[in-house]
C-alpha cells in the first residue's frame, strides 16, 4: 500500500508547477476576489514547495556548487522580472520598493537563512562546519555590493535625496555585474573546491553518500518544471500584491513591508533548501545559497533596475536610511567573527536571527 501511495506523493511537483502557470495565464492582470486570492496563495505555496524539490534534483545531479548556483540564479532572475513590473505599474509610490527588496532580500539572507541554517545544524550535529575561504569570499562581495549600491546614494551629491545620477547609477551596474561574474567564475572555475560541504575533519566531500545522482533527463524535466514552478511563483505573487499593499496600507504600517513580503516569498525555496541542507550537515550548500542568493539579487537587480530607469518616469531611490546602514554594518560585523572559524554554535546562528528579528521589527515599527 505504502508503495502504491509514494508516487502520489512525488506527482504532485510535477502537477503544481504546471497549474501555477494556468492559473497565472487566467488571472493576469484582473482584480482578484476573497476567495480567489486564497486559492493563489495556496497554489503559490505549492510552487515554491515544488521549485524546492526540483532544485534538490537538479542540485544532485550537477552536485556543488553548481546546484546551489542554478536556484540563486534562477530566483534572482524572476525576482527582477518581479520588482521591475511592479515599478513600472506603481508610478512615483514605488520609487524605493528596488531599495525595499533588496536589503530585506540581503537581511533575510544573511541573517535569516545563515541564522537558521546555522541554528539547525548546530543543534542537530554539535557544531556547524564550512569552509571560511569560500564563505568569507562570498561574504566580502555581498558587503561590497550592498555598500556601493545601497549606502553610497544616500551620500553622494550629484542629486538631491538618496539617489544616485546617470554616471554613478551606470557605474554601480557595471561594477556589481563585472563582481558577480568574477565571484561566480571563482565559485565553479578557479576555486570550486572552497565552495564545497566539508567533513568535521575539515576534508572536503566531493558527493553525496545517499542516493545515485538521477539521470540527465530526470535533471532535465526538473530543470523545466523549475523554471514554471519560480514563474508561478513571482507572476502569482504579483497577481496578490494588490491584496497585499491594500492590506499594509490598512494596517497603518510603512511601505517598506511590501518589499519585505516580497523577498519573504521569493526567497522561500532558497530558504527551505537551505535548512534541509543544514539538517544533513551540509551547511557549505545552506551558505552557498544564503549569500549567492544575496549576491545575484543586488548583483542583478541594480543593473536591470539602471537599464529600466531609462524608460521609468519616476524617481529611483537606492540609498538607505541611517537605521538600514548601521543594521548592514552590524550584519558584515557579525557574519564576518561568524565566518572566520569555519565552524559555528547554537549561539552565532541565534544572534543572527536578532539581528533578523530586529529589521523585521523596525520594519514594521520604523
Amino acid at each position: 500500500m505504502i508503495a502504491r501511495l509514494r508516487p502520489l506523493t512525488t506527482q504532485w511537483t510535477f502537477l503544481v508547477p504546471v497549474l501555477a502557470v494556468v492559473l497565472l495565464g487566467l488571472t493576469w492582470g484582473r482584480s482578484l476576489p476573497g476567495p480567489l486570492v486564497v486559492l493563489v496563495t495556496l497554489v503559490l505555496a505549492g510552487s515554491v514547495l515544488a521549485a524546492v524539490h526540483h532544485a534538490e534534483v537538479i542540485a544532485h545531479r550537477v552536485g556543488e556548487p553548481f546546484g546551489s548556483l542554478v536556484l540563486a540564479i534562477a530566483v534572482t532572475i524572476i525576482e527582477v522580472a518581479l520588482i521591475v513590473t511592479l515599478m513600472v505599474d506603481g508610478g512615483d509610490k514605488s520609487a524605493t520598493l528596488a531599495r525595499d527588496t533588496v536589503f530585506a532580500a540581503v537581511m533575510i539572507t544573511c541573517n535569516g537563512i545563515v541564522g537558521l541554517s546555522l541554528l539547525v545544524a548546530s543543534l542537530r550535529h554539535g557544531t556547524a562546519v564550512f569552509n571560511p575561504e569560500g564563505t568569507g569570499a562570498a561574504l566580502a562581495t555581498v558587503a561590497t555590493l550592498a555598500t556601493l549600491s545601497l549606502v553610497l546614494p544616500t551620500f553622494t551629491t550629484s542629486k538631491p535625496g538618496p539617489e544616485f545620477s546617470t554616471v554613478q547609477l551606470t557605474f554601480a551596474a557595471l561594477s556589481s555585474l563585472i563582481l558577480y561574474g568574477l565571484f561566480v567564475t571563482t565559485q565553479t572555475v578557479r576555486h570550486r573546491d572552497y565552495f564545497l560541504p566539508v567533513s568535521r575533519q575539515g576534508d572536503v566531500i566531493t558527493g553525496d553518500d545517499h542516493a545515485g545522482p538521477p539521470s540527465a533527463r530526470a535533471a532535465w524535466i526538473s530543470l523545466t518544471l523549475l523554471g514554471l514552478a519560480l514563474i508561478g511563483v513571482v507572476g502569482l505573487a504579483k497577481g496578490v500584491s494588490p491584496t497585499i499593499e491594500s492590506g499594509v496600507e490598512a494596517a497603518g504600517l510603512h511601505q517598506a513591508v511590501v518589499g519585505v513580503i516580497i523577498a519573504l516569498l521569493v526567497l522561500l525555496p532558497e530558504t527551505i533548501a537551505a535548512v534541509r541542507a543544514a539538517r544533513r550537515d551540509r551547511v557549505q550548500t545552506s551558505l552557498n545559497l544564503a549569500l549567492g542568493s544575496a549576491m545575484a539579487s543586488i548583483g542583478l537587480t541594480i543593473p536591470a533596475v539602471a537599464l529600466a530607469s531609462v524608460w521609468l518616469s519616476g524617481p529611483l531611490v537606492l540609498g538607505l536610511s541611517a537605521t538600514h546602514m548601521l543594521l548592514l554594518a552590524l550584519t558584515v560585523v557579525v557574519s564576518s567573527l561568524t565566518v572566520v572559524p569555519g565552524r559555528a554554535t547554537p549561539l552565532q546562528g541565534g544572534v543572527h536571527l536578532v539581528l533578523f528579528a530586529a529589521y523585521l521589527e523596525l520594519a514594521l515599527n520604523p
